[in-house]
């Protein structure tokens, strides 16, 4: 395994690669790796002739500061789990490197077509400019052929593939199963600053929104919204910023269950000081 910290040296090497005709399997992180990360590298390991990760805890997609400076980091842990899984390229980049003054001086604009005005995008104004920023720079870098993101981030995949439509890029985006704790808590690198007692009292978010879906259709969307809402914020240091059962493709929310062949329900928790975001499909193709 190599690891590159310039742009210029993962240009290069990439160059090689595409002259040797080579497929490349990249999944982009910011480190803090854990077993839902080393998935995403297991599967662009074997569906590619190259694996490449980036390491990159990317400033742009941060709307809070102390969010960013709390982010953890550990490039030398994650270097050792890469190796381990059988990871070919390391791309780990300073934000120096990464960016121009310019870049950061300035939002980056895009076109999200709406998906960033719910949700996330509603929450956390300008965090989706950021990432997709990031990425578009990280695919112009790495040139992959798949890239691979995990569906805990539902609607991050939903802009990508906008982002990908929009710009162009000739790249295939595997979106890949939420991989759980035992507990039922979704694997995230924030899962790391949580207590020992928040984190088995965050599992029952989990709990929660696998135990909604016995309830449909009987209940409608927005009876669901709010049981499922009513729910966690009855668990002890649980608070719900936002629930919505929405559309799978449009991410805008749905008045029946017969609106879409694709639903799904996205929330984002506030676990003492720690902000966690899961998923549940209710209806899928």
């Amino acid at each position: 395994m190599v690891v590159l910290h310039s742009i210029e040296d993962i240009r290069n090497t990439i160059s090689r690669l595409k002259r040797e005709a080579k497929t490349i399997g990249f999944v982009p992180t910011m480190g803090a790796l854990h077993s839902g990360h080393l998935s995403l590298i297991e599967r662009a390991r074997t569906e590619n002739d190259v694996s490449v990760v980036s390491i990159f805890v990317n400033p742009t997609q941060f709307n809070n500061k102390q969010d960013l400076a709390v982010y953890p980091r550990n490039l030398e842990q994650d270097c050792k789990l890469l190796e381990t899984a059988g990871c070919d390229i390391v791309f780990a980049p300073s934000a120096d490197e990464f960016y121009e003054p310019s870049e950061l001086a300035a939002a980056f604009e895009f076109d999200f077509g709406g998906l960033d005005k719910v949700m996330e995008g509603k929450h956390r104004p300008g965090h989706f400019n950021g990432v997709v920023q990031v990425v578009s720079k990280l695919f112009r870098f790495v040139q992959p052929d798949k890239a691979y993101f995990g569906e805990k981030d539902f609607q991050q995949v939903a802009v990508i593939r906008r982002m990908v439509a929009v710009m162009g890029f000739e790249v295939e985006i595997v979106a890949c199963p939420i991989v759980r704790e035992a507990s039922g808590l979704a694997l995230s690198s924030r899962n790391e600053l949580l207590t020992p007692d928040e984190r088995k009292k965050a599992a029952a978010i989990w709990r929660i929104l696998n135990e909604s879906s016995t309830f449909v259709p009987e209940k409608l969307p927005v009876e669901l919204a709010n049981w499922v809402i009513n729910a966690i914020n009855a668990e002890d240091v649980l608070e719900v910023e936002y629930f919505e059962i929405v559309d799978g493709n449009t991410l805008q929310a749905v008045a029946d269950w017969d609106s879409s062949d694709s639903i799904v329900g996205c929330i984002a928790v506030q676990c003492g000081k720690v902000r966690l975001i899961d998923n549940v499909i209710y209806k899928s193709l």
